[in-house]
């Protein structure tokens, strides 16, 4: 029905050319059209800008509300909340799919159990980093497709290799997170304490159980696979080119 309703409309519209109908008239309706069928396609307007539904609107100027709870944010530092955002929601995508990884190869085992209270932590952080990136107006990483595969390879990979090397994967990312979220609560601290300080408070209690994990992992014999060493600087390094690459793009 709404189909036959707009071709109507589109017929009155370019009957009024011929009538003379006043343009401003055509202009109310064909925008009407317009709107429905990118409503339809799950698009929206805002300030004359079409933009995906899924992730919200991005703010480009340094005063953003949320859309939910009505909170104003003035004069952020736009530039430095979305990499920070962008890429704490793209490490915990990325750590989610982790945890998945590890839970398909050893879900089952005596270590099944602290996987998945590991992952239940991951998931909260995500869902919050979620929450953020609608409130912020910030747009994900472009990578995340790309986070999606990696991730899950990496630990159902060093799950194959065994619990520990699933502990030592689990210890080396962990750490590098941490120490990532360690350099942002400095960054907001010298920006403004009391203007971020919900972020900041956000960043505190993910890192306090990021750390968690991470000597969950050093109990549970991470140091004891073959090559440790080798195996937690190749992660980590990988882990600080994800970090580069999604604060960017």
């Amino acid at each position: 029905m709404a189909v036959v309703s707009d071709v109507i409309a589109a017929r009155h519209v370019t009957g009024a050319r011929r009538t003379g109908e006043p343009t401003t008239k055509m202009a109310e309706v064909a925008a009407s059209l317009a709107g429905k069928g990118l409503r339809a396609l799950g698009w929206r307007f805002h300030r004359g800008e079409v933009l995906r539904r899924r992730w919200g609107l991005q703010c480009t100027h340094s005063f953003c509300r949320d859309r939910s709870t009505g909170t104003a944010f003035e004069n952020i530092n736009k530039p430095v909340i979305d990499r920070i955002i962008r890429v704490d929601h793209a490490g915990e995508y990325g750590a989610n799919r982790i945890y998945a990884g590890q839970a398909a190869v050893l879900g089952r085992t005596s270590v099944g159990p602290v996987i998945r209270h590991m992952w239940n932590q991951e998931k909260e952080h995500l869902k919050k980093f979620n929450e953020l990136m609608i409130s912020y107006r910030v747009r994900p990483t472009v990578l995340l497709p790309f986070w999606n595969i990696t991730g899950f390879v990496l630990g159902a990979g060093t799950a194959l290799l065994g619990r520990k090397a699933a502990m030592a994967c689990t210890v080396a990312v962990e750490e590098s997170i941490s120490h990532h979220y360690n350099n942002q609560i400095r960054t907001l601290m010298e920006e403004d304490p009391e203007k971020y300080r919900e972020l900041l408070e956000v960043i505190k209690k993910f890192r306090d159980e990021e750390l968690e994990h991470h000597d969950i992992g050093l109990e549970h014999d991470a140091e004891l696979v073959p090559a440790y060493s080798v195996l937690k600087n190749a992660i980590q390094i990988g882990c600080r080119a994800a970090i580069f690459l999604s604060e960017r793009i």
